[in-house]
């Protein structure tokens, strides 16, 4: 399966099928204002990536770049091209990308009590067979605590807290809480 990746900005075509599936695949909690992303995706730092196979629209990813960090703030996959491997046709892609760079992203905590624990257990094992570590950090993102996994390298607080400010800004910055901890 070949694989592009198309840096797009809100403007493109694409937007409204990343919208919808970004709306689907993430809890209303795990997600942004649409519209912030989106009027973001026109800064430097950010590549707001549409993923096609041929003609085909399979996807997305929003990855925020810093200095030599990159982060996977979202990815997701048409729920109908889902178990067929183009997920990990596009985290190939992405690590040819960002090869000079350190990768990593959040998933949802291993908790035993959450509904949809089996699917937590899936996704980290997705993750894991496609070459990221667990970083032994979590995230904070607003009200919301995850588990860091990457490739290329840990990621220290400091620069986490760097990366964020830079994305969000210094007015957004004051309301959004973010941090990345060590997990003891």
């Amino acid at each position: 399966m070949k694989i592009c990746l198309n840096k797009i900005t809100s403007a493109h075509p694409d937007c409204k099928h990343i919208k919808r599936l970004y709306n689907s695949a993430f809890p209303s909690e795990e997600r942004a204002p649409f519209r912030v992303l989106a009027n973001r995706s026109v800064k430097d730092c950010v590549d707001f990536l549409s993923i096609h196979s041929g003609d085909e629209f399979i996807g997305f990813a929003y990855v925020v770049n810093y200095n030599d960090l990159s982060y996977l703030f979202y990815f997701a996959v048409e729920e109908k091209y889902r178990g067929m491997g183009f997920g990990s046709d596009v985290l190939k892609a992405l690590k040819q990308r960002y090869s000079d760079r350190r990768l990593f992203l959040a998933i949802e905590t291993l908790d035993e009590n959450a509904d949809n624990y089996d699917m937590r257990v899936r996704r980290k094992n997705f993750y894991m067979r496609n070459g990221f570590e667990d970083l032994k950090s979590k995230i904070r993102e607003g009200s919301m605590y995850y588990s860091a996994l990457g490739i290329g390298g840990d990621i220290g607080d400091e620069e986490f807290r760097l990366l964020m400010n830079n994305y969000l800004g210094k007015f957004l910055s004051l309301f959004v809480k973010t941090g990345m901890y060590k997990e003891n």
